[in-house]
């Protein structure tokens, strides 16, 4: 893939587009040349509108033109996930027909990046419903991880597509939702960043729920300077991206408090994961970094809790019975299992285990008071081929450990970002995962930051997915 304005950073992209020396429409031009070139192999997008892009794109270089500026994100090319609802585009929810007109309703966070002015591509695969880590659909097919030039590897989950768009170059903001991992998984199985957000931080409206109690939109980029001008576009503290990238700008490594806890996050790590882990770990504390340790066994006992409560199961099933009892028939077997599994169990269960969760996630952030961000691998396995995981017992395994270290910071109220680490002994990417207090997502973002700039972005620690080179 040849050097072009759209393989740089947000900011630099913005510059050139207020400078003159770009357009929106030349951005989405080749966003769509790449989407030509990589999109039939890789299969990121579920509906792609690039008619719809351009007209946008030629709205915002007339806005820009008449002095008007909506901020960081104005012209950039932008995926959503197919659970948000944009006006004129149809929303299927990863399920093997289109959902009703309501579901086309822009909630707030897709609002906030109309008022940003991002231009809308498409919409990405997701697993159907939004129920699994792993990336798999039944109906549509898996997108193809870029980093395996030779087998179909899975890309992660839910937000199957997400990660491809952005390695392909069709996106530079990659919109997910994350109940149990499904932006950080994604975004850490195809070299990307990924921010999952506090519970509640942002509101779920118009996007199709897995899980009401845990369910959180975030955005994918490809570094985390995009990550910080994407947060503080849709974020309803901020609206001032460029404002926000300057307050946490300038901070080192060695302002902040990390900590490794060795329970639960790095067990049966596959070949070159944890290596690669402890390799950026001890590359952040040669540049002054302060590394701790801390105990945190309520990261087991909360998915524990979790799994045996059925929470996500329970909550998903019950608004798919509610609302469309007739597609429990269609469902993806690998869905369907799960959620079976969930109708077993009872409502006392159910809300022990939200309680018994909460009162772990309460114990989790008074630990972490003293600590800005604690280090772990995002996901501690390799990625699996698509033929890995054909019958539904394989897949629940493969699900199980793809999940592992994801989970525990949703069920625990917790924010996280993983940021890429290194190249695994398959040659498939590693995330670093960042994990801090729940509402501290800007010390988060401020120490992805700093780590960023040790460790370097992902082009240039991984270089470029081999199926997105030419």
């Amino acid at each position: 893939m040849s050097e072009h304005i759209l393989d740089s950073d947000m900011r630099t992209i913005a510059a050139a587009l207020r400078a003159g020396d770009t357009s929106s429409e030349a951005l989405i031009d080749e966003a769509a040349r790449r989407h030509d070139s990589y999109g039939a192999a890789l299969g990121a997008y579920k509906y792609w509108d690039e008619e719809r892009a351009r007209t946008e794109a030629r709205a915002v270089d007339g806005l820009l033109a008449s002095g008007y500026d909506a901020g960081a994100l104005m012209g950039m090319p932008i995926s959503l996930k197919d659970l948000y609802g944009v006006h004129g585009m149809p929303t299927f929810g990863g399920s093997p027909k289109e959902l009703p007109e309501k579901w086309r309703e822009e909630g707030p966070v897709t609002e906030a990046l109309r008022l940003a002015r991002g231009v809308i591509m498409g919409k990405t695969h997701t697993v159907e419903f939004a129920y699994g880590g792993v990336g798999t659909n039944s109906h549509w097919g898996a997108p193809v991880n870029p980093w395996d030039a030779d087998n179909h590897r899975v890309t992660g989950g839910s937000s199957s597509g997400a990660g491809v768009s952005l390695c392909q170059g069709s996106a530079l903001v990659a919109m997910g939702s994350d109940t149990g991992g499904s932006v950080r998984i994604p975004a850490s199985v195809t070299g990307n960043v990924g921010l999952k957000i506090t519970i509640d931080r942002w509101s779920a409206a118009g996007i199709v729920p897995l899980s009401h109690t845990f369910d959180t939109p975030g955005p994918l980029t490809r570094n985390v300077t995009d990550s910080i001008l994407a947060f503080g576009a849709i974020d309803p503290a901020h609206g001032d991206s460029e404002r926000l990238f300057q307050k946490l700008d300038g901070a080192e490594v060695s302002d902040f408090t990390f900590a490794v806890c060795d329970e639960h996050f790095w067990r049966e790590c596959g070949p070159g994961i944890a290596e690669g882990v402890r390799q950026a770990i001890a590359e952040l504390s040669a540049k002054g970094a302060r590394i701790g340790s801390v105990l945190l066994p309520e990261a087991h006992l909360a998915r524990e809790s979790s799994l045996r409560g059925g929470i996500f199961g329970a909550e998903g099933q019950s608004f798919i019975e509610e609302h469309y009892p007739e597609r429990m028939a269609t469902l993806d077997p690998n869905v369907a299992e799960r959620f079976a599994a969930g109708r077993d169990i009872t409502a006392i269960d159910y809300l022990k285990a939200l309680r018994r969760i909460a009162g772990l996630a309460r114990i989790a952030n008074d630990k972490l008071r003293h600590v800005d961000v604690l280090l772990t691998p995002t996901v501690p396995v390799p990625p699996p081929t698509v033929a890995e995981v054909t019958d539904v017992e394989t897949y629940k395994y493969h699900l199980g450990h793809m999940t592992q270290n994801t989970h525990p910071v949703n069920l625990l109220e917790l924010c996280a970002i993983t940021l890429p680490a290194a190249l695994d002994s398959a040659g498939m990417p590693v995330g670093l995962q960042l994990i801090a207090r729940g509402g501290c997502e800007e010390r988060l973002l401020a120490a992805a930051l700093a780590c960023e700039k040790v460790l370097g972005t992902a082009r240039e620690r991984l270089g470029t997915p081999p199926r997105c080179v030419g």
